[in-house]
């Protein structure tokens, strides 16, 4: 039975090399529900995590076209159902006009469904994550290189993992215990 305080194991490597080796063979191995932390992006470490791509530029177009739409529906509407002045006998729908107000907030919008849609995305913001409360947790902002593997991966079972990344000789292995809520 699965210890219901323990929330994976976390290997500590001093290499890249030795991450994406380990990374490999955890997913070659089975093991799904993973992550990796490192001081800088390699690329490797996310195709050894069998990282799919992202939705994030579905939400970018979904947001510039929204903006498209509202910001000459709204110059439209300001200039000719709402206020229509006819200036220099030009008619009130003159749509090349309409053409750099829409550019903006076609631009607008694509930029605040870009930050937001990256923010959603990748869970943020986070102000806690088990994995924090590790000792030595912090050198993954400098120098080090960690693989987690949550317990809640159907193949994880404590001791056999525990095994199993030990056998690729990290720094150390720790355990994350899930936060206890005070109370």
């Amino acid at each position: 039975m699965k210890n219901p305080a323990t929330y994976g194991l976390l290997a500590e490597f001093t290499t890249p090399e030795a991450l994406i080796e380990a990374t490999h063979q955890a997913h070659e191995a089975g093991y799904r529900k993973m992550d990796a932390y490192t001081p800088y992006p390699i690329e490797e470490v996310g195709h050894a995590l069998g990282a799919r791509g992202t939705r994030l530029p579905y939400i970018v177009l979904a947001g510039g076209i929204m903006g498209a739409i509202g910001g000459y529906l709204l110059q439209y509407y300001a200039s000719v159902i709402d206020y229509p002045l006819n200036i220099g006998g030009r008619p009130y729908h003159s749509w090349p006009s309409f053409i750099p107000a829409t550019f903006e907030t076609t631009v607008l919008l694509a930029a605040f469904a870009a930050v937001l849609g990256m923010l959603a995305l990748n869970g943020l913001p986070q102000p806690y994550h088990p994995v924090f409360g590790v000792p030595g947790f912090e050198a993954a902002t400098r120098d080090r290189f960690f693989l987690q593997i949550e317990a809640r991966d159907p193949k994880f079972d404590l001791e056999e993992t525990r095994n199993f990344l030990e056998s690729f000789h990290p720094e150390k292995v720790s355990e994350i215990e899930r936060y206890k809520y005070p109370g």
